[in-house]
């Protein structure tokens, strides 16, 4: 049997570091405003955040244009000790369609999705090379639907590839993704029912 890393161990140990030195700069994979509040208020008194919008899986561009204005508005109103900055990503859903084909009928958490998930980690890596980011990372991991151990070891292998240290995390620990939902209301934020691809929806 596979031994579990508790990333939100990892986190914890990783952040404990940053006092010795200055706040170090990470970009921030965000799917939505819903599971970006919690991973910013937890994140941002330690560091500096840049939320980065790449989400070519949301392959209706009404509900694209809905999410990334509810994290705009987020950004706007949660008081921060460090304030994020905004990032979009290009919208592209043929990308994600593309690598989606032949797997249509494969059930949510699936080879898809993990195909998925290595697109728009893949894509945070680059952009944190490019613009020299500290870390990168992904809000992903909150979700209960979401596999923190395929998250992390792919964010790893990614941050090997392209030079860029991955933070891990399992933001839905100590209860991150309660607090999430917290938020959600605080904010009154729109949370959608289904992940984003045209074969989750519900």
């Amino acid at each position: 049997m596979e031994n579990k890393i508790n990333y939100q161990k990892e986190l914890e140990k990783e952040i404990k570091k940053w006092s010795e030195q200055n706040s170090p700069t990470i970009l921030l994979h965000c799917c939505c405003a819903p599971c970006s509040s919690y991973c910013m208020e937890y994140l941002n008194p330690f560091c500096k955040i840049t939320a980065y919008y790449y989400n070519p899986n949301i392959t209706d561009k009404e509900e694209y244009d809905k999410r990334v204005n509810e994290l705009k508005r987020l950004i706007d109103e949660m008081p921060m000790t460090n304030k994020a900055s905004f990032l979009e990503g290009p919208y592209e859903p043929e990308a994600f369609l593309d690598r989606a084909k032949g797997l249509e009928n494969e059930p949510e958490r699936g080879k898809r999705c993990i195909l998925c998930y290595e697109l728009r980690l893949r894509k945070t890596a680059e952009e944190a090379k490019r613009l020299g980011y500290d870390y990168f990372t992904t809000t992903l991991s909150i979700s209960p639907l979401k596999d923190a151990q395929v998250l992390n070891r792919l964010g790893i292998k990614l941050g090997e590839e392209y030079g860029v240290k991955y933070l891990t995390s399992d933001f839905k620990k100590n209860g991150g993704y309660l607090r999430s939902i917290e938020l959600s209301k605080e904010y009154n934020l729109y949370r959608q029912n289904y992940c984003g691809c045209t074969f989750s929806k519900t």
